[in-house]
């Protein structure tokens, strides 16, 4: 008999009921009063994108949403992203960086797609510079996961990257106002002090803790089970492993970018928990499983109506 985890992960309404969710709490955010309609055009397309990740690179391995459903969630509950579009704009972006990189796995003459794959990388670091501390992880990934690194791919990489700020300069050339572009890039090697939580909203700490407690569950779920996986699929959680790792290890040294890297940890602990929520089924997953939805739907309400207070 198939337990009620079993029974939502494998059912064809699932995505359909997380959609109407999601639209809930949008309109509960203020959709309407705030104009918000950028930031969910920016939301929906992050959310297809997630159903096209999973689909085509078959992240698990029976008939599931759980990927998209648990990245619609996990959003929904960071109430205090969805105001900026700027933070769903960069996460579109890797989403998206994600999706286009996948398609070159163990491929070294893919140069138009890493390209394409580090444009939207580039794109994010008009918007947050420091997305782009992550490239040189992403390089070894390629080239040690993914096996799709050389001369050439390494040159795509590069050419991708500089593109947006092609037409950037062009723009603030234009306008003369080349000074702002330059604090843009200034600001990459400007750094907060460490480990500096006292001014941090207490929405963004719980958010976060909640978010890596389902990472390490993710995690550990997978390291047990990964042998059931094809290599390919291992490939593309190892990678999703190694990238959550990294952004959780930059938020705590660096709490002040937590808004832009929580939404990006999103990404890859979304995988990590529809594997957990989709391919497991004993009576303590199945109480976790409740727990979870249960902490989701509390965590959503508080983020989403509770006064923002100092940590």
């Amino acid at each position: 008999m198939k337990r009620i985890q079993n029974k939502i992960a494998e059912s064809r309404f699932s995505l359909a009921v997380m959609i109407v969710y999601g639209l809930g709490i949008w309109f509960l955010k203020g959709f309407l009063e705030q104009q918000l309609y950028l930031q969910l055009l920016f939301f929906a397309v992050s959310v297809y994108l997630m159903v096209e990740l999973n689909n085509s690179n078959l992240l698990i391995r029976i008939y599931s949403r759980m990927v998209s459903c648990s990245f619609l969630a996990l959003t929904c509950i960071s109430a205090f992203i969805l105001d900026s579009p700027n933070v769903l704009a960069v996460q579109l972006c890797m989403v998206a960086s994600y999706s286009i990189m996948f398609r070159c796995y163990q491929d070294k003459n893919t140069p138009g797609k890493m390209f394409y794959a580090f444009l939207f990388i580039g794109l994010a670091s008009t918007q947050f510079i420091q997305v782009l501390f992550f490239v040189p992880i992403l390089w070894v990934l390629i080239g040690t996961k993914l096996i799709a690194f050389s001369f050439k791919t390494f040159f795509a990489t590069i050419l991708g990257l500089i593109v947006p700020y092609w037409f950037l300069v062009g723009y603030y050339f234009f306008i003369d106002d080349i000074e702002t572009l330059m604090w843009h890039f200034i600001s990459i090697a400007q750094f907060e002090p460490l480990l500096q939580y006292m001014e941090l909203d207490l929405h963004i700490v719980i958010t976060f803790v909640f978010i890596l407690i389902l990472s390490i569950i993710g995690i550990v779920h997978f390291l047990n089970n990964s042998l059931k996986d094809k290599i390919r699929t291992r490939v593309y959680y190892e990678i999703f492993i190694i990238m959550d790792i990294a952004t959780a290890v930059f938020i705590v040294l660096q709490p002040h970018f937590a808004d832009y890297l929580i939404s990006l940890m999103i990404i890859p602990t979304s995988a990590l928990l529809a594997h957990y929520i989709a391919l497991t089924s004993t009576k303590v997953t199945n109480i976790t499983f409740k727990v979870i939805v249960i902490l989701i739907l509390a965590l959503t309400v508080y983020n989403l109506w509770t006064p923002s207070l100092p940590f």
